[in-house]
């Protein structure tokens, strides 16, 4: 079951669980859609997988199954994706 993290690593800006402006890969890193997409252009910088749209988990759901209130934030935020 997915934790769905309440913030970004990159930026720390909130992301509640009905958002859908969050992103995750199959590690569940999280990231705001304006981290994911610009500074990582789409891949997560802690495993280089893809990130996509993190599911909205049904309100009923969610209160049997609470989301995560654990932050995690990158100290140093998120470098650029280097070219090859």
């Amino acid at each position: 079951m997915l934790a769905l993290r309440p913030n970004c690593e990159c930026c720390d800006a909130d992301l509640p669980p009905e958002s859908d402006n969050a992103r995750i890969c199959t590690f569940e890193c999280t990231f705001c859609a304006d981290c994911a997409e610009g500074v990582l252009a789409g891949s997560c910088p802690n495993c280089g997988g893809e990130l996509v749209r993190r599911p909205v988990r049904p309100a009923a759901m969610l209160a049997k199954y609470p989301a995560s209130t654990t932050r995690i934030l990158k100290a140093e935020g998120c470098a650029p994706v280097k070219a090859a």
